[in-house]
């Protein structure tokens, strides 16, 4: 795959992340609505081992909802290109070595 392609990829990945995620809904998924109608909702609200970064999807410290969750769209999106940029690169370089 030629470098120009893979750039207009993350060009179009990160646009479309910070758009789509404009548009989320508010509402909670299947699974946790059902967990709240059945009344075992708390059950599975525990302390986390390890704190998100981006918690429910909306960057921190920004007060516009939206902005935030465009903010976390996107960085999230970034942040799962750079892994698999990484273990590819990992990867290519372990079979190179074979």
């Amino acid at each position: 795959m030629k470098r120009k392609d893979i750039i207009i990829g993350i060009v179009v990945s990160l646009f479309l992340a910070g758009l789509i995620s404009i548009f989320a809904s508010p509402w909670p998924d299947g699974l946790e609505k059902v967990a709240e109608d059945k009344g075992f909702l708390e059950k599975g609200e525990v302390e986390p081992p390890i704190k998100s970064p981006i918690p429910d999807y909306t960057f921190p410290g920004l007060k516009n909802e939206k902005l935030a969750t465009s903010v976390a769209g996107i960085l999230g999106t970034a942040i799962v290109f750079v892994l698999g940029y990484g273990v590819s690169a990992l990867i290519k370089k372990k079979n190179q070595n074979q």
